[in-house]
């Protein structure tokens, strides 16, 4: 009976809408609502390039003071945060906030820190407090599932503990055999190899990487124990840098496993980390609107929904129908009647390449101009389309772009995103597509311009010149990558750089200018950039 209603309810919906994106009228906007939005860190992409979208709207969205958020070498200040948190509830809409830095800093602080089981279950349980004293202020929280070690250089750049250096590699594979074996997969020489690997990781090492994924697990346990007591509206949570077969992978499958019961409009756990907030953001935004826009999801040719990215814990195609669940949207199986197309570009062959490798270049590949027709198909019937790029992780795909330039499609689009991680790139684009509906074309526009500089300018091509050319500037790290001498060379050269490759592969629309725009590397290094205009 319940699925009867439910497909009731999509057909009346169905035959009520109108028949193109592009025909909708306009809610009213934000009109100054105030939205608490407290980020992940203090990231441009996850600070202030996530509250822009919202303020496109009308939105007031309030962010804590810079001295309270995490850096790539402070943690940031929960307690503060939290202070700051409880002062500005009064008259808010809503509350979007990130539990890692209210627990442990930031991102980087829930890797990292020194805190201990009562200190971080002290600030879990103040979000009941917080809801007691704020009944009516809908918090919607986002958190990570700490990541797994990649490579032991996160630990050498101060990403881990420096603990792990010398046993990076053993904890990974270990994490990967043990995760297999729980799944029912792992052949008996892998068992026995998971056996000697565990062996031979230092105890010290093996007794901190357990504990330390201990406390982050319990922590992601509470959150959703108080989610299913409604002290937290919404809670998405996701799996950090990781992979199929990982320890992020066995603690999300349990913690799956242990909120299974609350259901999916209150509660998601899926791959990802620095878009969840504006996934976030955007449900709470829906939420106040009252509005569950429909979504589409079209795939390249090939492997398509069935890809599984790097640094990915699932299915592209799994990520998706679950993060549009946790955005507020609803997917459809047609795009006549979708509010949203969301193109997603991977490789045929499933496999993720990496923005900086030489075989990035514009010349297309197998799955480029199918992908490309697709595109211009769905925008040639009026459809509103955002293109996910994620063939390549971190950074664009060349060919893509330069066929979508060549197509005159590129400020055609209603979205387009092509940074970090997939699901970094597709839940980001997500969360701005369908909230993109309520902008003006220029807004629109002028979120699209900062993804291209970013995404394909900055990312793909120019981040590689600049890498060479910061290499023998008088104080620039080698070993670390650090700028620090190099800073100001490296936001000049860039600039430059940048503007230049604007100039040949971005055709700006009226009104939009590249006239002051410059950069700067606020985590003084090259691998994050911000952007000024």
């Amino acid at each position: 009976m319940k699925k009867l209603l439910t497909l009731f309810a999509i057909t009346l919906c169905l035959t009520i809408l109108p028949g193109s994106f592009t025909t909708v009228v306009a809610a009213p906007a934000g009109q100054g609502k105030k939205i608490i939005f407290i980020p992940l860190d203090n990231r441009p992409i996850t600070d202030k390039e996530t509250a822009a979208v919202a303020e496109k709207l009308g939105y007031n969205v309030v962010i804590p003071p810079e001295n309270l958020l995490g850096t790539r070498e402070q943690h940031g200040d929960p307690d503060g945060l939290w202070n700051w948190l409880r002062e500005n509830a009064p008259g808010a809409k809503a509350a979007v906030v990130s539990t890692d830095a209210l627990l442990y800093g930031s991102l980087v602080g829930s890797r990292n820190h020194e805190l201990t089981q009562e200190q971080i279950t002290d600030r879990v349980n103040r979000f009941q407090k917080l809801h007691e004293d704020f009944p009516r202020l809908p918090v919607y929280g986002f958190g990570t599932i700490l990541r797994t070690l990649l490579t032991a250089t996160h630990s050498g750049a101060g990403m881990e503990p420096a603990i792990y250096q010398q046993n990076a590699i053993k904890i990974r594979d270990f994490s990967v055999l043990r995760d297999k074996a729980e799944m029912g997969l792992a052949s008996k020489k892998e068992q026995r190899q998971m056996q000697t690997m565990q062996q031979e990781i230092a105890p010290a090492v093996m007794e901190d990487w357990t504990h330390r994924h201990n406390l982050n697990f319990n922590a992601n346990k509470a959150l959703i124990d108080l989610t299913q007591q409604n002290a937290l509206s919404f809670l998405f949570l996701g799996g950090d840098d990781g992979a199929f077969y990982s320890q992020t992978h066995y603690e999300m499958r349990h913690l799956q496993e242990y909120g299974k019961n609350i259901g999916k409009t209150k509660l998601q756990i899926t791959s990802g980390a620095d878009e969840l907030g504006m996934v976030m953001l955007c449900r709470a935004i829906l939420d106040d609107k009252r509005d569950i826009p429909f979504v589409y999801t079209a795939y390249n040719i090939g492997k398509g929904r069935d890809t599984i990215p790097a640094y990915c814990n699932e299915k592209i195609g799994d990520d998706m129908d679950n993060t549009i669940i946790a955005a507020g949207g609803m997917r459809v199986p047609a795009p006549e009647r979708a509010e949203l197309i969301m193109a997603v570009s991977t490789n045929p062959d499933g496999k993720t390449g990496s923005a900086n490798n030489p075989d990035n270049t514009i010349k297309p590949r197998k799955g480029t101009m199918p992908f490309v027709n697709m595109v211009k198909d769905f925008v040639d019937k009026g459809y509103p389309v955002a293109v996910a790029d994620i063939a390549y992780g971190n950074g664009a795909d060349n060919a893509l772009m330069n066929e979508l330039h060549k197509a005159d499609l590129q400020f055609k689009l209603q979205a387009y995103g092509g940074w970090n991680t997939a699901t970094n790139t597709t839940g980001f684009l997500l969360g701005t597509g369908l909230l993109s509906k309520w902008m003006d074309k220029q807004d629109r526009e002028e979120l699209m311009l900062t993804r291209y500089l970013e995404d394909w300018g900055y990312q793909a091509n120019v981040r590689q010149s600049l890498a060479g050319a910061v290499w023998s500037q008088p104080g620039y790290n080698q070993k670390t990558g650090d700028l620090n001498g190099a800073r100001a060379f490296a936001a000049t050269q860039g600039t430059t750089l940048l503007k230049d490759f604007a100039q040949q592969n971005i055709s700006l629309p009226a009104g939009l200018s590249l006239e002051k725009l410059h950069i700067a590397h606020p985590w003084n290094r090259l691998f994050e950039c911000e952007l000024f205009f």
